[in-house]
């Protein structure tokens, strides 16, 4: 479509390059064969090319009226018949041609389609200057034709004058100078001059200093204020006597397409960012509508971005809580609604709360639309459960930027790496080789160019368990299967199973793959044994023609056909639970306290979350026993408790992760008493004081403290809370025996901590060192060098003024403990004799029976580290030696690809994949 407006652009000043021609000489008319008339038979094609365009945008408009009274259309209607009528009288007409230059203020639009003009500034000087050019010009042509002709009905008073003559008349007259060596002989070329001036001097007033403004190199808001008392009136009254707003108007979708309601925070950043995942060339080939709604006008840059996808993309002016909006967008019949946070907001809360009114707002509208909202705070999630209409089953979901942050660089400190891996999973990339790069660049780039994509798989597949057709997708299909999602009984909500052991492959089961694009997902719905069996090559799977595949299609194809959905969007039932392999089902009736773990011979029991589940698989390497927990029977209040043996190796060795003050009780593990929250989620220990867990500097140091995760958190006493919470609860799973959980040890403001203990205070082996992360006494203090991993976190509102600063605080303690240097020392992870040398435990700490020595750190390049970044391009600072550009894309550079950086801005995919996969979430 953007190469059609390109080639009619380039005919059109084709045509123009032709008036100019037959304009340079004195004569507006003259008799001449047509087949000896070159330029005539030349603009006589262009005029054919414009007249086959005019009437295939006249049968895709919308609004057909409208489209009549277009500009455009007036210059189609004055240019092309005269071509015609030339050919029977064998006569020249020079006529209306130069309405073709008004063609020139397309300019700036074809520019944005070829991705030339980007910023706001480009794109205003180049609308002036198109806008100058082409009004000048097409007077020109008006003066040049009544000049040359003379007034009718004699027409005796008639100049020569060229064309270029013209043009330099009326730059005089609209500079006011007016030297007289020029002027007009005709009265209509007099009330034409008189009528222009109105209009040209404004004109020319308006424009010459916008546009000496954006060519020059001050600022466009410097200097002095001047009060203006004679503003121009003939702009103002232009834009009054205009018929409607530009964005106004209401949806048409004549063609049954499929579309979607984005409304929220509406900017060049979210809107690309979404755009650009959205619309990506791995998707399948669907064909939907994205619409925008917003109160405000789009900026130039914005314009031009929704100019760069107009085929796909259409923007509306108004409110999403006002229902006449609603209606304009045809909201009710949209597959889905997303409402987009801004995640650099000076209020969080105040953010959440509007975004909830807008889903307020909109199911009152239509209780049955699906809509996907994002969120910033973790606890603000409580209130969408307060609008009847929700409904997580429908489709509706919620993501909560900073629940699923910290969640990801919690399970990076399980597993480094882990946060990158998920961002490339969830976003949309395309893989391209390079000679030119390195080896592991090419690998990690294979590696984002995969996504999680769902497809139903094949009758071949069926009767198989689940081993035997991962394989085959894996070897056959060079597919990698994840999951499957099992139906329930009788209307029982379906269940998605990671690697299940001893299932069943049935008709119509849905598959959960990684791969590079949709297009390689479809081989798990067009295999056929039969025909494909002795393919080499998967490539060659394509649809087959066979009776059985074919019967199978016809059959199920109404309701499971994923590739062409029905236009009335029904989201599937989501699932409750995900079991993961190893699962042992459990009678509803069966109370988890009586679960015990009694028996060092018998696999410990542990109780797994659905995402506890999916994410921590990869960090146990020991065979674990799930069991579903009975939510019912649990006291909401009353945590569920495990007495506990001990837990060893082959050598009869414990593995304790860190020690602090506040679990010396915990050394004797068979007198451990487990205890979780009432889910049976998440370990759980009664309320404690944050003044009992504050260390000073002398009792961390002295504390032995190993294998453990520093939080290095940057926040003012009046920060906006970030849900501590949601960073340490995954690491407190219940799926890892007590002394198996890493001690944290949070360093900063203890004023900001005390605001968040209230949700933090029944997690158990947490400590909090008031201090400063950017204090190497109080890192050493810590034993940084001997963490698992060191989390740098910031809760600070970014400034208005500078956002590249927001990541100050962060950027320099990362680069603080990078340039420490430490004792060759041992860590010693429990109280005992080593090498001859007793270890004191801590203040009232028993002595523990077994010992784990791990050497730290010596130098702090070398300890593990996460960084939150707010601003993406603050990247390039975190790592001084690497040679990444700045204008490099985050998932490129090298502290990311290593894990240790993650900005929130990855979580922006997350909008589009859920729209396109319901389950995602879950």
């Amino acid at each position: 479509m953007e190469k059609n407006v390109v080639l009619v652009f380039i005919l059109s000043i084709a045509s123009l390059i032709i008036y100019f021609i037959d304009a340079s000489s004195e004569e507006v008319e003259r008799c001449q064969k047509w087949s000896d008339n070159i330029t005539q038979q030349i603009d006589l094609a262009f005029n054919i090319f414009f007249m086959v365009y005019f009437f295939i945008r006249f049968i895709a408009a919308s609004d057909k009226l409208w489209f009549m009274l277009e500009m455009y259309s007036f210059v189609d209607y004055f240019t092309i018949p005269p071509s015609f009528v030339s050919i029977y009288l064998d006569r020249t007409w020079i006529g209306l041609r130069f309405l073709r230059a008004l063609r020139l203020m397309t300019v700036p639009d074809i520019l944005q389609y070829l991705n030339i003009l980007k910023t706001s500034s480009s794109i205003r000087l180049a609308q002036l200057v198109s806008i100058f050019i082409s009004v000048w010009l097409t007077a020109a042509g008006i003066i040049h034709l009544l000049e040359n002709s003379g007034d009718p009905l004699e027409f005796d008073n008639a100049q020569s004058l060229s064309y270029w003559t013209c043009v330099y008349f009326l730059i005089v007259t609209m500079s006011t100078v007016g030297y007289g060596d020029v002027f007009c002989h005709t009265v209509l070329g007099r009330t034409f001059l008189v009528f222009f001036l109105l209009v040209g001097l404004a004109m020319f007033a308006s424009s010459i200093p916008e546009i000496i403004e954006l060519v020059g190199s001050r600022s466009k808001y410097s200097g002095e204020l001047k009060r203006e008392h004679g503003k121009s009136c003939i702009p103002e009254i232009i834009d009054l006597i205009g018929t409607r707003p530009k964005y106004g108007g209401t949806l048409k979708n004549e063609r049954g397409r499929r579309h979607i309601v984005v409304c929220g925070h509406i900017t060049y950043e979210s809107v690309s960012h979404f755009l650009k995942d959205f619309l990506h060339e791995d998707r399948e080939d669907v064909d939907v509508e994205v619409v925008f709604l917003h109160r405000k006008p789009p900026d130039l840059e914005l314009e031009g971005l929704f100019k760069r996808h107009f085929t796909t993309v259409e923007f509306f002016q108004g409110t999403i809580m006002n229902p006449i909006d609603l209606q304009r967008v045809k909201v009710h019949e949209a597959d889905a609604c997303l409402v987009l946070a801004n995640k650099y907001c000076q209020d969080p809360d105040a953010e959440d709360a509007a975004n909830i009114m807008r889903v307020i707002s909109i199911k009152n509208y239509s209780d049955d639309i699906r809509v996907i909202i994002q969120l910033m705070q973790y606890h603000n999630k409580a209130y969408l459960l307060n609008i009847p209409s929700w409904d997580w089953k429908q489709g509706d979901d919620v993501i909560c930027l900073a629940e699923l942050k910290l969640g990801f660089i919690a399970q990076s400190c399980l597993a480094p790496g882990f946060s990158t891996m998920m961002a490339n999973l969830f976003a949309m990339r395309s893989f391209k080789t390079s000679p030119d790069t390195q080896a592991w660049q090419n690998d990690y780039l294979q590696g984002t160019g995969c996504e999680m994509y769902t497809e139903t798989l094949s009758t071949s597949f069926t009767g198989m368990s689940f081993t035997q057709a991962s394989e085959l997708c894996f070897t056959k299909l060079k597919l990698l299967l994840l999951a499957i999602e099992i139906k329930g009984e009788e209307g029982a909500d379906s269940k998605i199973s990671i690697n299940p052991r001893n299932v069943k492959i049935h008709a119509n089961t849905q598959g959960f793959f990684i791969a590079q694009s949709a297009d390689e997902v479809k081989r798990a719905w067009f295999y056929c044994k039969a025909c494909h069996e002795d393919i080499k090559d998967e490539t060659l799977i394509k649809k087959c023609k066979c009776k059985n595949l074919t019967a199978h299609q016809r059959k199920v194809g109404a309701d499971i056909d994923d590739h062409h959905p029905p236009p009335t969007f029904t989201p599937p039932e989501l699932p409750k639970k995900v079991h993961v392999r190893g699962e042992i089902a459990r009678e509803r009736g069966e109370d988890i306290s009586l679960i015990n773990r009694n028996h060092r011979s018998a696999a410990p029991t542990t109780l797994l979350s659905p995402m506890a589940n999916q994410l921590m698989n990869t960090t146990t390497t020991r065979q674990v026993n799930k069991v579903k927990p009975n939510v019912n029977r649990a006291p909401p209040d009353t945590p569920t408790s495990r007495s506990s043996g001990g837990n060893q190796n082959s050598n009869g060795v414990s593995l304790p992760a860190g020690l602090a003050d506040d679990q010396s009780k915990d050394f004797d593990f068979e007198k451990t008493e487990m205890k979780y929250d009432s889910t049976g989620m998440f370990h759980w220990s009664p309320a404690r004081n944050l003044e009992d867990c504050i260390l000073d500097r002398n009792q961390a140091a002295m504390t032995v403290l190993n294998g453990h995760v520093v939080v290095c958190l940057f926040a003012d006493p009046d920060s906006p809370l970030i849900g501590l919470r949601n960073l340490v609860m995954p690491l407190r799973a219940s799926n890892f025996h007590y002394h198996e959980l890493k001690h944290v040890v949070i360093v900063g403001s203890v004023d900001y901590i005390r605001r968040e203990w209230k949700m933090l205070q029944n997690l158990p082996k947490i400590s909090v060192l008031n201090g400063s992360p950017l204090s190497r006494a109080d890192l050493r203090a810590v034993n940084v060098n001997l963490c698992d991993m060191c989390c740098i976190l910031s809760a600070k509102v970014p400034s208005n003024d500078d956002p590249t600063l927001a990541d100050k605080e962060a950027i320099l303690a990362s680069l603080n403990i990078k340039a420490m240097t430490f004792d060759d020392t041992i860590g010693v992870l429990s109280a005992g004799v080593t090498n001859g040398a007793t270890t004191q435990p801590p203040p009232g700490g028993n002595p523990a029976p077994v010992l784990l020595q791990r050497r730290g750190s010596v130098y702090g390049a070398n300890v593990p580290m996460i960084t939150e970044l707010v601003n993406d391009s603050n990247v390039q600072f975190l790592d001084q030696d690497d040679d990444d550009d700045p204008d490099t894309e985050l998932y490129l550079t090298q502290p990311f690809a290593c894990g240790t950086a993650f900005a929130v801005s990855v979580l922006d995919s997350l909008m589009s994949t859920v729209r396109y996969i319901t389950t995602l979430l879950y």
